[in-house]
């Protein structure tokens, strides 16, 4: 089966999160599963490993009632069947750091960059004669893909192509001012409410994706539940409802080669489920990384986007009452102003017991997951969340909300990996601090605890498979 498969970010050449920890490995999972896939994004001006692309020889050109554009079509071969093609203009993409905004906001003319991603990666495709069996489009950014696919496209040698469209996080939606219909050329017929873009008298371009789709898919079983809800759907469960028996929870899965305590190069120590020593080691490590004296004490880490769906307030409001018992919390992470100063105002008040780093470093990142006896991760929401699988690969316990991908991951219970608690309060945070402690308190449960936990299989084959029995599906429909 030939996959096109179109992201607005890829890891390694670009990421700001889980998008592009997907795009960068479920394309992998199904090349080694035997399927020519090609990957579409922008060639942004910071991209990663720009060292690497090499020039096709083939180019786009595609007019737009506000301009004609241009651009190379670049390539990274990354496998016999997997390749990276980059589409690169300067106007849209390498004039700017950044992928979407800057300090002062999103870019003004997004609609415009991934319109140019959308229908530039199916002409991309033509030109390079790779006719897809399936067209594979990520978030808002890829949402007018099918739209083009069906629209645009049908006339050509993409006419039989299937499209699925996987939604990473429903509460961005990419929507901009219906001046965009004219501006993009979109027909005027599309700007409808019901089966087409409209959206609150905007375009909503993660709506397009929805409707015009043959398949949808979102990352996660629970989080397929949970969007089709008005507390999760953000305007467009009625839609999800509608298109409930097109829509699939397919679980994400992670990198088994970069998250393995066994060969972390990031780690002082290796260890594995049959050998635990080297994970007290690690946790020496951490604390005198993060200044705090070593002790005996339970550790508490989080590695986090410091944002409202993280649930990084209930952490600052629980943590004071906490921090009565004898534990200590670390954390990674950067985000919102205001979260930074909370958890700087913790780590001031709490010297001794509260340590955190702002700012993204991947070396501290692993030493945390790997040096921490538990893993906070008390989210509003979840779609899937990666950290908690790769705290259960490290033998480290998470404590998460009972919400999205945690709760098709974590098992609670007496005999379970992980803890989980229900209710986004205070409280519930608080009672599963006390759980925590009671468990680290009993260390012949605590060994089966991490034991289980690191018998799961999260890698991608699994993933990988899900998704190449649902395009043969949409490819025999």
């Amino acid at each position: 089966m030939k996959v096109l498969f179109i992201s607005s970010e890829v890891a390694p050449f670009s990421k700001t999160g889980g998008l592009g920890d997907v795009a960068g490995a479920l394309p992998a999972a199904l090349a080694s599963l035997g399927h020519d896939v090609k990957v579409v994004t922008p060639r942004y001006r910071d991209v990663r490993g720009a060292e690497r692309l090499v020039p096709t020889g083939q180019s786009l050109l595609l007019r737009f009632p506000f301009g004609e554009l241009s651009g190379p079509i670049l390539s990274a071969r990354l496998a016999e069947r997997l390749e990276v093609l980059f589409l690169e203009n300067e106007s849209l993409f390498g004039n700017r750091h950044g992928l979407y905004g800057d300090a002062s906001g999103p870019f003004a003319d997004n609609h415009r960059r991934f319109a140019y991603l959308c229908v530039g990666a199916l002409q991309a495709a033509q030109r390079l004669g790779f006719i897809p069996d399936i067209v594979h489009a990520n978030d808002w950014q890829a949402g007018l893909v099918p739209v083009a696919l069906r629209r645009g496209f049908q006339a050509g040698p993409l006419a039989n192509a299937k499209s699925v469209f996987t939604i990473h996080n429903l509460a961005y939606q990419g929507q901009f001012s219906k001046d965009v219909m004219g501006d993009l050329g979109l027909p005027w017929d599309l700007f409808t409410a019901h089966g087409g873009l409209e959206f609150h008298d905007t375009v909503n371009f993660l709506k397009a994706g929805l409707v015009f789709s043959d398949a949808l898919t979102t990352v996660s079983p629970t989080y397929a539940r949970e969007i089709q809800t008005p507390e999760q759907g953000y305007g467009l469960d009625g839609l999800l409802r509608h298109r409930a028996h097109r829509l699939h929870g397919i679980l994400n899965g992670i990198d088994t080669q970069e998250w393995n305590p066994e060969a972390d190069p990031f780690l002082p120590v290796r260890y594995s489920a049959s050998d635990m020593a080297g994970k007290a080691v690690c946790k020496r490590e951490l604390l005198g990384r993060f200044g705090l004296e070593d002790t005996r004490a339970p550790v508490f880490g989080f590695v986090t986007r410091l944002a409202w769906q993280k649930g990084v307030d209930l952490l600052l409001e629980a943590l004071p009452a906490a921090l009565h018992a004898d534990l200590r919390v670390v954390g990674v992470g950067s985000g919102e102003g205001p979260l930074e100063d909370g958890l700087r105002a913790l780590q001031a008040r709490y010297p001794k017991q509260v340590s955190v780093h702002l700012g993204f470093d991947p070396a501290l990142s692993h030493l945390v997951e790997a040096g921490a006896d538990f893993f906070l991760m008390p989210s509003r929401y979840e779609p899937c969340g990666l950290n908690q699988m790769y705290s259960l690969r490290y033998g480290t316990v998470p404590i998460v909300r009972a919400t999205g991908g945690l709760v098709d991951t974590v098992e609670g219970g007496l005999d379970g990996n992980g803890i989980l608690f229900e209710a986004f309060h205070k409280a519930a945070l608080l009672a599963a601090f006390r759980r925590a402690l009671a468990l680290y308190a009993d260390p012949p449960r605590l060994a089966e605890f991490r034991r289980r936990g690191m018998a799961k299989d999260f890698s991608w084959n699994a993933s990988g498979r899900r998704y190449q029995a649902l395009f043969n599906d949409v490819v025999a429909e």
